[in-house]
């Protein structure tokens, strides 16, 4: 992570990562181009009212921006291929999962149940602008989760009350695990269609379909949420699968209780990734005991 002090200094990372010039960027959070020029150079601030379009726009977590637009800016650490960021370096690494051992019944009053007409456009460009693919969000499918799953697919709000984070989990009906599992189906292809109640099947089958959080502690009550479902569903027979292309997690997966089924070097070599993406399943079984 590197460290921003200013708001300028941020703007200019900003569009140096993604290879825009003023004009661009301009274009992007829909003002002119002298206004870049004097955030930039710190000679004026984002208008309060502006700052929740400039976070839409460019996916950079509000209490980041927050931070930094101000008379006195609260020094913030940030990563622009993670999109996580931290007061301090203390708290730039991932949490141990000791914690959520440790804590996992500690609750939040800023996660809720995605409520699809309000939430879906920060799940769209999110998930869009992570996959470089503007049509990779089936917004029927994600309708469909929620109705079937909303203990696991629910959206997390900052301090300030903005989107700061989301888990999105499918229930799947077998054929669609196998068809994934067997590289016959991606998750752009996925539909509702291919969901299921999963209450209704022997062996209950969970597709991550994807997990996020703008900071640590997002991150700590996302995941704390998420086992504390497996941690008390009846049925232990359920099988919990998913396709990761991130660095940063596959330790964790590893250490939860899932393992490879196949990754791609190929795809690793052309994203230019630490590690390559992966199929994973297993369960929480044996981790949760620990509790």
């Amino acid at each position: 992570m590197k460290k921003f002090n200013t708001i300028g200094s941020l703007f200019i990372a900003y569009r140096n990562f993604n290879k825009l010039s003023q004009s661009e960027f301009a274009s992007i959070v829909n003002v002119d181009l002298r206004t870049v020029q004097r955030w930039e150079t710190d000679l004026t601030l984002i208008k309060s009212e502006k700052e929740e379009e400039i976070v839409l726009a460019t996916l950079m977590p509000y209490q980041l921006i927050h931070n930094l637009n101000a008379t006195v800016p609260i020094p913030t650490f940030y990563d622009f291929n993670t999109r996580k960021y931290s007061l301090s370096q203390q708290t730039i690494e991932m949490p141990k999962l000791s914690w959520f051992l440790d804590q996992i019944d500690i609750t939040t009053n800023n996660i809720r149940t995605i409520n699809f007409n309000e939430d879906i456009k920060h799940i769209n460009k999110f998930i869009n602008t992570q996959k470089r693919d503007n049509a990779y969000v089936n917004s029927d499918l994600i309708k469909e989760a929620v109705r079937l799953l909303p203990e696991l697919n629910f959206i997390s709000t900052g301090k300030a009350g903005y989107y700061s984070g989301h888990c999105i989990v499918l229930p799947l009906k077998k054929e669609a695990y196998l068809k994934l599992r067997n590289r016959e189906l991606s998750n752009k292809d996925l539909r509702a269609a291919h969901l299921t109640n999963y209450k209704l099947l022997e062996q209950p089958i969970f597709y991550r379909y994807d997990i996020t959080g703008d900071c640590n502690d997002t991150i700590f009550y996302v995941m704390a949420v998420f086992f504390r479902f497996f941690k008390n569903i009846e049925n232990k027979n359920y099988l919990m699968c998913g396709y990761t292309e991130r660095d940063d997690n596959y330790n964790i997966n590893v250490q939860v209780g899932l393992t490879v089924v196949w990754e791609d070097k190929v795809l690793q070599k052309a994203l230019g990734l630490k590690e390559p993406p992966r199929f994973i399943e297993g369960n929480f079984n044996e981790f949760l005991a620990k509790i």
